[in-house]
This record gives C-alpha cells, structure tokens and sequence, in this order.
C-alpha cells in the first residue's frame, strides 16, 4: 500500500495516480460499516479495472472547526488506522491535512481537486458523506459536481440492533466501559498499543508482577476501572487483566491514569516492548481498600472471574 500525504492547494503536477476506485470518509474505528464502504471500492477497483485507493482526513474536522465536541482522541489513532487500510489491500491511501483553508474550498472545487484530480473514476461513500464548504455536497449533488468524470456507488447505512452503526455510538460505549458490547460494531474487539514503561514495581512484591503500559496519547482509553484482556507480547496473545486508574490504596495523590496488565503464567522481562491490549470486558470500579491483604483478595477474584470468561467464549492464547 502506497500512503500519500496531501496538503490544500494540490499541486497535481507531483500527484500522479493510476486510475482509482476510491472510497471517501473519515473512518474513525474502521467499524462495520466503514468496511463496507472499503469493500465497495474493492469490488467496483477489481469490476472496473482500477487501482483501489481511500482518503481520509488528519486531524479530525472537529478539531479544526471547533466544534463543542473535539474529538482529540480516537478509536483508531492515525498510525493504527495505516495498518488496517494495509490488512484490508488497499493500493492507495490519501491522507488529506484537514485545514480552514481545505474545509472552506467549494464542494465543485473539491471534487475537481481531490477527485477528478487524483484520476478517480469511481467514488464510494456512505450515504450520509458529505464534502465541500459547510458540508454543502452531498451523495445527492455528487452527479452534479462530478463533470461525468467518474460513476458513484452510495453504500446504505448499517444498523446493529436497531440503531445505526456509527463511530458516535463506538465512542460512546468505550466511555462507559460497555468493552463487551464493541465487536457487535467494529467486527473484532478494541484493541490499544502502547510501549512498556518502569512502574513502582509493587504487583510483584505481593504475588501480581504488572505491566505498566505508556499508552498512545492519540487513543480513547476507557474510564477506570479493572477488565479482562488480552495482550500481544512480542507476536504471542496473552490473557490477563488490566486495571485502569489511579491506585487508590497506594497512592492518594495521584493525578495521572495508569493502566496495569497482569497476564497469567507470564514469567518475561518486556521492558520497552510495543504491546497490543485487546480489552474484552469490564469486572468491576476502581476502588480503595483497607490494606495489601484485601487489595491481593480481590485481585484472586478478579483474575478467577478473568480465566472463567476466557473459559467460557472459548478464547485461548495463540
């Protein structure tokens, strides 16, 4: 896969491409329904003879355009995004910096720009997609605006239990911690990377040797508390439990969010190794207790509750 980052004005003299099947959106979460608009461009590239490509959009337009809801953190940070769009093979992505400037081009100059100018002969959306100033061009106008350059597909909304599938709904969920609710929407659990760091080193002294985990800053993390997960170590899948927040019963002070992996039968040295934390369901809040003896008390029943959910979706470690 070729990544292609575009800035606003396009200088299409140094952006040359193959003719494309391209699909179009911001495609945090790459969920359910985002593939589906990954797969139509797939066909319609394979149908047509072209090369596949996606555009998305770097920052979010939340963010350049201030709405009240800012969306600095992501279901699928940027880099986590490359990977997927490479799982998914796709020839060509376009990562279009989301600017003022870019945001208020005309929906026609959009299209001449960053459609007809990139050799697009066949566009993919979901049927809410919008583009150009204000967010005037829609699937509707799309015909128009499109100088019969290039044919459309318009992908129909994809719903999970009577309400729409949506990167909204996804965000949402992982704030309230509803970890078990996310493969129904996204096709697989929700996944974090993050790097080893130094902690205090207090799990180990009382029988729960942790992994601190620096998470990217990029990630939507979810509210503190204790899950069930799983962690990649080094290509191998892991289960375990992670706490989330601040540790209360050793640190009353304590400002910044750590997360915590304690993976069972795990007996290696993983400092500064990139993880993958694959979060699967919420055992219980994040709460102070009166001393170790309760605190390892509780951490036994939180890790017998964690092998019995493992045990019982039939999820071992690879």
């Amino acid at each position: 896969m070729e990544i292609k980052k575009l800035n606003f004005p396009l200088d299409l003299a140094e952006n040359t491409f193959p003719p494309l099947a391209m699909a179009l959106g911001y495609f945090d979460g790459v969920h359910r329904g985002h593939k589906q608009v990954i797969a139509e461009a797939k066909k319609q590239a394979i149908v047509k003879g072209l090369n596949s490509a996606v555009m998305t959009f770097d920052p979010h337009p939340s963010v350049v355009l201030g709405r009240s809801e800012q969306h600095v953190q992501y279901i699928t940070p940027l880099s986590e995004k490359e990977k997927i769009m490479e799982r998914e093979g796709i020839d060509y992505l376009f990562i279009v910096h989301f600017t003022h400037e870019f945001a208020n081009l005309l929906p026609q100059e959009f299209v001449d720009q960053f459609i007809i100018g990139l050799n697009v002969r066949h566009v993919v959306a979901g049927y809410d997609f919008t583009y150009g100033r204000m967010g005037k061009g829609t699937m509707e106008t799309l015909p128009f605006h499109s100088r019969e350059k290039f044919t459309y597909s318009i992908v129909p909304k994809l719903t999970e239990g009577d309400e729409k599938v949506s990167s909204t709904r996804i965000r949402s969920l992982i704030k309230t911690g509803r970890m078990q609710e996310l493969p129904a929407l996204l096709g697989r659990f929700y996944t974090t990377t993050g790097v080893v760091i130094h902690g205090d080193k207090r799990g180990r002294t009382i029988g729960f040797p942790t992994a601190n985990i620096h998470l990217n800053d990029d990630y939507m993390i979810p509210p503190a508390g204790v899950y069930t997960v799983r962690m990649m170590v080094k290509g191998t899948w892991f289960n375990g439990v992670c706490n989330v927040g601040y540790k209360p019963t050793f640190n009353k002070e304590a400002v910044s969010l750590s997360v915590e992996v304690h993976l069972f039968d795990f007996h290696q040295e993983i400092y500064d190794e990139t993880v993958e934390i694959e979060w699967h369901c919420y055992l219980r809040k994040e709460q102070k207790f009166s001393g170790i003896d309760e605190l390892v008390s509780q951490i036994e029943k939180d890790k017998e509750r964690a092998i019995q959910y493992f045990e019982n979706n039939s999820l071992t470690s690879q």
